[in-house]
């Protein structure tokens, strides 16, 4: 297994992913030399040690790069970014150094200093060579999997990420909204609630056993849109439109795109679904 033993690192960004790396990084046998929270960046010098790492929100990187340009840095120096580039860094190649990103696809919603919790993780890299070099071995002494993703690719990288993460959450916090118009007691209200929650836990590892098997994430789809059960996907949406319409909406939407997935993922579904597909165009034929 890969080790970071003797590689001397420093970091400026001590939050939710920087310490959570450089937990890691020490895991793994590397030393932390310093620190810097993102206005003190100014005055860090690394000269002769082998990375800076560059943990700071997307915004903040294009004030923290000047202010580190001109400064003694270590021989790589990474961010985390996961929409932007290599590029972002390119003032600092002037020093001497190598730049490239480094970005955990993984929600931090605190510190996530056990080392364990790198593990299966994916990292996206980009940048001049010995940074790539360095940035797949950290992945690789991490138990992760890295692979370039290009500047070009990383809007819509980072968009797949949010819809994964972010977009999962909006989903089940409608879903949770819908509870909450049950007429339940608080109590019974939050069961629900805990029931859907576990409900998307067993979604996402048949999705994932789908993903190992080779196949579409759309092979893992259940439930009565997947079904094309036309009945039931009618009696939902009027429910839904008495007392919401735009959520309704959005439903029939997702009701499409989940026909779509299913036929994508098994052509022969087609047949039984056009019936749905209809029914979902006329109600919103702009869909």
């Amino acid at each position: 297994m890969t080790t970071l033993g003797g590689l001397r690192f420093s970091l400026v960004g001590p939050g939710r992913v920087g310490a959570s790396l450089a937990a890691w990084a020490e895991a793994a046998g590397a030393r932390l030399v310093s620190t810097a929270r993102r206005g003190e960046a100014a005055a860090l010098a690394t000269a002769g040690q082998d990375l800076l790492l560059v943990a700071v929100p997307d915004p903040a990187l294009a004030a923290v790069a000047p202010e580190l340009a001109g400064h003694p840095l270590g021989a790589v120096v990474l961010h985390t970014s996961g929409s932007l580039g290599a590029e972002a860094l390119a003032a600092l190649r002037a020093g001497g150094s190598a730049v490239g990103t480094l970005h955990p696809l993984k929600a931090f919603p605190h510190p996530l200093p056990a080392p364990e919790q790198a593990r299966g993780v994916f990292f996206a890299l980009d940048g001049d060579p010995a940074a790539v070099e360095l940035a797949g071995r950290l992945a690789a002494a991490w138990g992760g999997r890295s692979a370039l993703v290009p500047p070009a690719a990383r809007p819509l990288y980072h968009l797949a990420a949010t819809l994964a993460a972010g977009g999962v959450v909006t989903l089940l916090a409608v879903a949770e909204e819908l509870a909450g118009r049950l007429g339940l007691g608080s109590a019974e209200a939050g069961a629900v609630v805990a029931g859907y929650l576990e409900l998307a836990r067993g979604a996402l590892a048949a999705a994932r056993e789908a993903q190992e098997a080779g196949l579409p994430l759309g092979a893992a789809l259940t439930g009565p849109a997947a079904r094309g059960d036309r009945a039931t996907v009618a009696r939902q949406l009027e429910a839904l439109l008495s007392i919401d319409p735009d959520q309704a909406r959005l439903v029939a939407r997702l009701a499409r795109e989940t026909l779509d997935q299913k036929v994508r993922a098994d052509a022969s579904a087609a047949p039984a679904l056009e019936g749905l597909a209809a029914d979902l165009d006329r109600l919103d034929p702009a869909g």
